[in-house]
C-alpha cells in the first residue's frame, strides 16, 4: 500500500464498518467527531496556514535555507494540528517527509529547479499541494456547516430513526437544495459526487485471527470527500449523527436507535449522563426540537428565502449561516439562556 499522506490516503470498507490502517470504527462516527472539532482548532488551523503561505513567499523570492527552514516550522505548526484531527490521527502517516519537505526540496537542486519551474510536473504538483491547504479549513467548515443545517432541519423531526427513514429525509434536502441550485445557479446541477479510485479485495479480519473480509479499498485525495463518504455510507445503514439535547455535542445513532441524548458525562456532573438528566430538557413540541432548534428552523427558512428572493448571495448567505449556526451551538451547550438565545436568533 501507498504511503498514506495529508492529501492522499486509502481506507477499508466492509459492511457497516470503516477501516483506517487496522483500526475500525462505525460508519458515520469518524463523521460525528470532526462535527464535533472546536471551532477554535479550526480558527487556528486558519490562522497557521496563513503564516505557512506567508512564509512559502518569502522562500520562493530569497531561496535561502533560513527561508526554507522558517516555512518548514511555520508548516510543522499546520501539521500539529492537522494530524490530530479525527481520521488523520488514526492513519499512519508519513509525517517524517511532511515534517521536512523544504529542507529536502532545497538540498536537491534539480527537483527544486522543478519547483520553481512554472511549466513543470514538479510545479504543478507544488502548487496543487499549496491549493489543497489552502481550501482545506474552508472544506470542512462548509462541509460541518452543511451538515449542521441538513440534520437539524430534516433529520431532527423524524419519529423513526433507521436506512429508509433517513432516505426520505435526504430526499427532502436533496430535492429543496436542487430547486434553490436550479434558481441561483442554473448551470451547475446540484450532486455530492466527487472522485476516489477504488478496488475489492480480501484483508485479515482485524478482531478474528484467521478470518478475512472481502473489503473495498477507497483512496481519497481530500479529507472532506471522505467524511461525505463515511456520511452518507452510514445512512445507508441506517447510522447517522444527532446532537445531544442535553450537552450540544453530537453523537452517533446506530440503526434502528433512537434517543436525543448521548452517554457523555453530562455538563456540570460528576458521573451522571446526559441521557441520565437531560430528559427534562426537551421540549415538549410535536415536532421533537428543542427550542434553540425551534429559533434556528426559523431564522434557516428566512434565510433561505432572503437567497431564493435575490435579496441576498449565495457568500452572505453562508457567512450569516455561520453566525447563526454560533448561536446554535452556544444554545445547545447551555451557554445562553432562552431569552438570550431569542434575542440572538431574532436579530437575523
Amino acid at each position: 500500500m501507498a504511503e498514506n499522506t495529508f492529501d492522499r490516503f486509502s481506507v477499508f470498507f466492509t459492511g457497516d464498518t470503516v477501516f483506517l490502517d487496522g483500526a475500525a470504527f462505525p460508519l458515520g462516527q469518524l463523521t460525528t467527531d470532526v462535527l464535533n472539532v472546536d471551532g477554535e482548532i479550526l480558527t487556528e488551523i486558519n490562522r497557521r496556514v496563513d503564516g505557512f503561505m506567508s512564509a512559502v513567499w518569502t522562500l520562493l523570492q530569497e531561496k535561502t535555507d533560513s527561508a526554507a527552514r522558517s516555512a518548514q516550522e511555520q508548516l510543522n505548526a499546520v501539521w500539529d494540528l492537522i494530524f490530530d484531527l479525527p481520521v488523520y490521527r488514526s492513519l499512519r502517516l508519513n509525517t517524517e517527509t511532511a515534517r521536512n519537505l523544504f529542507p529536502t526540496l532545497l538540498s536537491d537542486s534539480d527537483k527544486w529547479s522543478e519547483t520553481l519551474d512554472v511549466d513543470s510536473d514538479g510545479h504543478r504538483m507544488f502548487e496543487e499541494f499549496l491549493s489543497g491547504l489552502e481550501y482545506f479549513l474552508e472544506s470542512l467548515r462548509n462541509f460541518r456547516g452543511q451538515l449542521d443545517g441538513m440534520l437539524e432541519l430534516y433529520f431532527e423531526p423524524l419519529s423513526r430513526r433507521n436506512a429508509e427513514a433517513y432516505a426520505e429525509a435526504y430526499a427532502a434536502y436533496f430535492t429543496d437544495m436542487a430547486a434553490a441550485g436550479e434558481l441561483f445557479f442554473p448551470e451547475q446541477e446540484f450532486s455530492q459526487s466527487f472522485p476516489a479510485q477504488l478496488c475489492f479485495g480480501p484483508m485479515p479480519h482485524p478482531m478474528e485471527a484467521g478470518k478475512v473480509l472481502l473489503s473495498e479499498k477507497v483512496e481519497f485525495r481530500y479529507l472532506f470527500h471522505f467524511l461525505y463518504t463515511d456520511f452518507y455510507r452510514g445512512l445507508m445503514v441506517g447510522n447517522a449523527p444527532r446532537r445531544c439535547h442535553n450537552c450540544g455535542h453530537y453523537f452517533l445513532l446506530t440503526a434502528g436507535y433512537n434517543t436525543c441524548y448521548c452517554n457523555h458525562v453530562a455538563p456540570g456532573e460528576t458521573e451522571r449522563t446526559c441521557r441520565k438528566v437531560g430528559a427534562h430538557r426537551k421540549a415538549n413540541h410535536p415536532t421533537g426540537l428543542s427550542p434553540a432548534g425551534m429559533e434556528y428552523r426559523k431564522v434557516y427558512n428566512r434565510l433561505k428565502a432572503r437567497k431564493q428572493r435575490g435579496k441576498i448571495s449565495r457568500d452572505e448567505w453562508n457567512a450569516t449561516l455561520s453566525q447563526v449556526q454560533k448561536v446554535l451551538d452556544l444554545a445547545k451547550q447551555g451557554k445562553l439562556t432562552d431569552e438570550e438565545m431569542r434575542k440572538r436568533f431574532s436579530a437575523f
